[in-house]
């Protein structure tokens, strides 16, 4: 009876099976695709240039008036306005699939990932950092290959808002459709500036911080496990705002040319190239239109007299 009794013990004490965890992170992984969902919804919008709202006369901390755009609830409310609130989820269905999938990837390939580390502890710290890199490298190419098809069907449901078109509905409507017109590479448009910038904004978060806890974060002081636990968040937010732009040209490309109106003259030229659509923006000021949801300013270049 004491063995059968130690043998629940050690039963209650065992770890939950992979599959429930894997199960527990993809429903985790769901839950937060679709609560965020509606802001990238609205960024979407603003980085095809879409402002069907005016804009308010407002002034800055030195007293100087100028015009701003709405922000993302005032944005949120006209888009409940017009579509309802299940208007704010228009396109997600192909963004939770894409999460799922992307979990999964990256599960798998981390678990192989962290065996060759153990087998690499007597190379030197940066050696160790770049072999990392190189793999999570891996990890980000493979997973974005993978589930830019769904990145592309997302976009454009969402971009249909614009020209109140309904062109695309769900999931398998929108790979028949891309299919049928574009062939394969219809799936893949806007896939090269989406991987530079994910490989930039890795190798800039990882080297820099590597280099700031190991020059910048004296040993003697006492909160440097601390710091150092939060130097990578930290890079990560500074050098995504450099990578911007490179994801701001991949959703105009997903877009571009695909017979939506807010792929298609006046509101957008068509592009040859996401090169060609780096330098539109380039020259109109806006490499970084959509990058943020609040105080959004009117820009200099259609900026008009404001009356005292």
């Amino acid at each position: 009876m004491e063995l059968s009794g130690q043998a629940v013990d050690v039963e209650q004490d065992a770890p939950p099976p992979l599959v429930d965890v894997d199960t527990a992170v993809l429903l985790l992984g769901a839950g937060v695709t679709a609560f965020t969902h509606p802001l990238l919804y609205v960024k979407l919008l603003i980085q095809v240039g879409h402002e069907p709202l005016p804009s308010t006369v407002g002034s800055t901390m030195f007293g100087r008036r100028v015009l701003y755009l709405p922000g993302f609830f005032s944005y949120a409310q006209h888009i409940v306005t017009v579509d309802g609130k299940r208007g704010l989820f228009r396109g997600l269905s192909p963004r939770i699939v894409s999460s799922a999938i992307s979990t999964v990837v990256r599960s798998k390939v981390k678990q192989q990932v962290e065996i060759l580390s153990k087998r690499e502890d007597l190379q030197t710290s940066l050696r160790k950092v770049v072999k990392e890199t190189s793999h999570e490298m891996i990890i980000q190419c493979l997973s974005k290959v993978a589930t830019h098809p769904l990145h592309v069907m997302s976009v454009r449901c969402m971009a249909q808002f614009v020209g109140r078109e309904v062109k695309y509905g769900g999931l398998f409507s929108c790979m028949v459709k891309i299919f049928q017109e574009e062939g394969v590479a219809g799936f893949y448009v806007g896939l090269v500036p989406h991987v530079v910038g994910e490989l930039l904004f890795l190798w800039c978060c990882n080297l820099l911080a590597h280099f700031i806890n190991t020059y910048a974060v004296d040993e003697s002081f006492s909160q440097a496990s601390a710091i150092r636990s939060y130097t990578k968040f930290v890079m990560g937010s500074a050098v995504s705002v450099l990578t911007y732009p490179f994801m701001l040209v991949a959703d105009l490309m997903a877009l571009n040319n695909c017979g939506l109106a807010a792929g298609l003259p006046p509101r957008s030229p068509v592009f040859t190239s996401w090169l060609h659509c780096w330098n539109h923006l380039s020259n109109k000021g806006h490499l970084f239109r959509g990058s943020s949801f609040f105080f959004r300013r009117v820009p200099v270049t259609s900026l008009p007299d404001i009356e005292d």
